[in-house]
């Protein structure tokens, strides 16, 4: 076992042992993938204070996420699917949340079911939904997931239209994957992944198969789901999707200051600033850039979390400090379930905790509550509007 210290020390195992088609789909952006990019450049431009001689005895990083207790403001972002990065991954992954005391966030697009993972955890774990054009379908989904006892609802805002991801294309991303020479050839050098996938029964999307008339195997539902995202998903329909859950509401994709202000004014318990971890908009600012601006807008109303970037513990503590309420992690947690199962969500958490707390600590405080953006130092720009750079000098 590889002495791992950071989450990059996760990747490079999750690089090793999964299927590459898998791997891409996590570790891609859309079009030229510059907002992929800019989501984790921006957070190094991000320096910090060290301050010294401060009592850091009784050091916490526990606070609450929409009132539910929390060891670390960390959520297990929800990621389409988990389960073919390791067999029962969406299982794997909640449990190992549920064990370290963080939520975990199930993705619509989940291989294991809404049921599955009830079935396997007793902590309530939070739902997230894409809204389809299907009624039927979606009173249905929020209906299962109000009987899972789902405790929140993140409804995603940012995938009206899917945005073109060149890596899955050319991979023909599918679950389960398609029998092509290259892909026989490479699930051949993963045979510990292929070995785990077989003894499981989980390998479509369950959350839609068997739950959706005319969806009965992989080629039905790609098809399906490809015609059924709503482009016409507006506030008036954020709204009515409110009343039919009736339970906390999580607006995630929120990225401009206006947006935040209205999802503010319809009641939503937290937003969540996020550009879907450069996969949809390529070319928009990255979370942690504008995050400074919506909190502004809206940080008295409504909590605010970010996603989108985070790889570290340091980056949990300057989205903190520039006032968000909690992160969610995706790709960092997805490297460790690759790479190890539950275990190495387990020790992704620990990864970002300690560097939390540690930062925390050379940083001059003791407890989350405690961050501000006066141990920063903050590069101009990060406002949340694009500032055009100055006109050159004329030449002499």
């Amino acid at each position: 076992m590889p002495v791992l210290t950071e989450i990059e020390d996760l990747r490079r195992l999750y690089r090793r042992r999964v299927p590459k088609m898998f791997y891409d789909y996590c570790e891609s952006g859309s079009w030229t993938e510059q907002t992929f990019r800019d989501n984790t450049n921006d957070f190094q431009k991000i320096r910090l204070r060290q301050r010294v001689a401060v009592d850091m005895d009784n050091r916490s990083t526990a606070t609450t996420m929409i009132g539910e207790g929390v060891t670390m403001p960390v959520a297990l972002a929800p990621v389409g699917l988990t389960g073919m990065q390791h067999a029962d991954g969406e299982i794997l992954a909640a449990r190992a949340a549920e064990a370290y005391g963080v939520p975990f966030t199930l993705s619509t697009m989940s291989i294991c079911s809404i049921e599955d993972v009830a079935e396997h955890t007793s902590r309530p774990f939070w739902f997230q939904l894409y809204v389809m054009r299907d009624i039927d379908y979606l009173a249905g989904i929020i209906g299962r997931a109000k009987r899972a006892g789902c405790s929140a609802l993140v409804l995603t805002l940012d995938l009206q239209i899917l945005g073109q991801r060149h890596r899955d294309l050319k991979n023909g991303l599918s679950a389960p994957p398609r029998l092509t020479p290259g892909t026989m050839l490479d699930l051949a050098t993963k045979w510990g992944w292929g070995a785990k996938m077989l003894r499981t029964r989980r390998r479509q999307f369950g959350n839609i198969v068997g739950h959706v008339n005319g969806v009965s195997d992989t080629r039905d539902l790609m098809r399906w789901t490809a015609e059924r995202f709503d482009p016409q998903l507006d506030w008036e329909k954020v709204r009515k999707i409110k009343e039919m859950w009736g339970g906390k509401l999580i607006l995630k994709g929120i990225l401009d200051a206006e947006d935040a202000k209205i999802a503010a004014e319809i009641g939503c318990d937290a937003i969540v600033v996020s550009n879907h971890g450069g996969r949809q908009l390529d070319g928009a600012l990255s979370s942690i850039r504008v995050l400074p601006s919506i909190v502004a807008a809206v940080g008295h109303r409504t909590e605010v979390f970010l996603d989108s970037g985070i790889r570290s513990g340091q980056d949990v503590l300057k989205a903190l400090s520039l006032g968000a309420r909690g992160v969610f992690i995706g790709r960092a947690y997805i490297y460790g379930l690759g790479a190890m199962g539950q275990p190495g969500v387990t020790a992704a958490l620990e990864i970002l905790r300690k560097e939390l707390d540690t930062t925390m600590a050379l940083c001059g405080r003791r407890s989350i509550r405690s961050l501000d953006r006066d141990i920063l130092l903050v590069p101009e720009g990060f406002s949340g509007r694009w500032e055009a750079p100055p006109d050159p000098a004329p030449a002499d």
